[in-house]
Formats: structure tokens, sequence, C-alpha cells
């Protein structure tokens, strides 16, 4: 295999690898293709450019793209003399993560975090109210997995700050990236 074979099969096996792994955003592999494309290029591609080396439709390539700007991963750039939209990948991963991961867990959190504490003043009330054993005896085991919970997502929620506060990354410097500050 000659070396430029050897180039092309690196790229395309990542490329591969990143549209395998776009479900992670909940968006089809085909996005991921276009991503991986836009990766690779030193420059700029238009939805033309784009298609032409996919092989896909403009409509597929139009709502791909379309996509990849509302993930915060792509995004629009302008050059001198050209009159077609231009896109290029957005070079902070760290941040992609951030925006994208960080949005879907804290609004995942709070959605749980809000249900467990009604239920949790709701069990107290029930507790405060009702002398049936049974209900107690429910009430209680109820209530301590749910303050679990609202422990879990508490935690949760400070995790999210690290990584939104870009703290994360000094709490995972390697012993090397310390010495080296």
């Amino acid at each position: 295999m000659h070396n430029e074979e050897l180039v092309a099969q690196a790229r395309e096996r990542v490329i591969e690898s990143v549209a395998r792994n776009m479900h992670l955003y909940g968006v089809p592999a085909s996005i991921g293709r276009i991503y991986g494309t836009l990766y690779f290029e030193n420059k700029p591609m238009t939805l033309d450019e784009l298609k032409e080396e996919l092989e896909m439709s403009k409509t597929s390539m139009s709502t791909g793209v379309r996509t990849l700007l509302e993930l915060n991963m792509v995004e629009k750039v302008w050059r001198k003399g050209e009159r077609k939209d231009l896109y290029q990948v957005k070079g902070d991963w760290y941040q992609n993560f951030i925006d994208r991961f960080c949005t879907q867990w804290r609004k995942g959190t709070q959605m749980n975090l809000d249900a467990s504490l009604r239920s949790l003043k709701d069990l107290e009330e029930v507790l405060s109210h009702t002398e049936d054993d049974e209900t107690v005896k429910k009430a209680e085991n109820h209530l301590q997995k749910i303050t679990y919970a609202i422990e879990y997502y508490t935690w949760l929620n400070k995790v999210i700050d690290l990584f939104e506060s870009r703290e994360i990354f000094e709490l995972t410097k390697s012993e090397d990236e310390k010495k080296e500050e």
C-alpha cells in the first residue's frame, strides 16, 4: 500500500468512526460523515463541494449542515469573492462537548430534580397526616429513595457546573501538565 493510500485510509477510518458515533448527538451517521469531511478539510466548503465529495443529495446535505449548525459543531464563514455559503468545523471540541452534553444533562437533571422535590413534599405531607402503618411504610421507603435521588441530582449539577466553568480541565490535568505550569 502506498503512503497516499495509507493517509486516505487513516482519514476514512476516523470519519467512519465519527459517523458511527453521531448517535450520541442524536443525529444519523450521514451527518457524522459531513462533520468528518469538514474536519479533515483545510478550508471551508460549500454545500456543492460537500455534495460532490460525499455523493449525497443537496437536500440531505443542506439538512445535515443545518443540523450541525444547530448543534454548534459547524459554523458558517465568509470568504471574499465567494457567493455561496461556506461551512467549517468549529475548532474547540471541548467546548462542543460542553455545549451539547451539559445542555442535555442540565435539562434532564432539572426535570428530575423538580419532580423529586415535588414528590418529597407530597410524601412529607402524607407522613404528617396519616397513621396507616402500610401507607407510612411505603411513604418512608419512597422518601428514602427520593432523598437519594435528590442528592444525586445535586451532585450532577455540580459536575455540570465544573464543565460549564471549565474547572474540569484543571481537575483532570496530568501530573506532567501540572509540573509544566
